[in-house]
């Protein structure tokens, strides 16, 4: 007890440094903590001041949005290209000359044909006094009708393509 006696005074100061110290501290925590919530309130605040839980759910919702696009995009780009193939897909044509008395190319063998070979084969044979222009369908690569050995090149050269 004798010693505290003795060393109240520098105690006391003692402990009053430290309460100043531990006081000087809390204030400068305090700012600190003061400086972190503005920055929150302003983060939180978000763009043009609306709410920033506001602003991620709507541009969620964008993207799903988006996502819902794409994928309607992709099934409708899946269902074009089969459509697609039904269409007109290969097309050759060959120029002859279907009598030796006739001095140019003028006759012709066009087939038509889809990605299924199903199409037409058109041949367009020039006399010197008339034309005359026939139609074969082609049902998967073969014609039901005789073929002249250009319609037959020209259905194969289709076919390959």
């Amino acid at each position: 007890m004798k010693m505290i006696n003795e060393y109240s005074t520098f105690i006391v100061i003692g402990l009053t440094i430290i309460t100043i110290l531990l006081f000087v501290i809390v204030i400068i925590l305090i700012n600190s903590v003061n400086k972190l919530e503005k920055k929150y309130r302003k983060m939180m605040r978000g763009v043009n001041n609306k709410n920033l839980e506001a602003y991620i759910t709507s541009k969620v919702d964008e993207i799903e949005g988006a996502v819902t696009n794409s994928e309607k995009s992709l099934e409708e780009c899946k269902n074009l290209k089969e459509e697609l193939r039904s269409c007109v897909n290969k097309v050759a044509i060959m120029r002859y000359k279907a009598f030796e008395d006739i001095g140019s190319d003028l006759s012709f063998s066009i087939a038509i044909l889809d990605d299924y070979n199903d199409g037409v084969l058109i041949t367009g044979i020039y006399a010197r006094n008339d034309s005359t222009t026939y139609a074969k369908p082609v049902d998967k690569g073969i014609s039901r009708y005789d073929l002249s050995e250009e319609e037959i090149h020209v259905l194969n050269e289709a076919i390959n393509k």
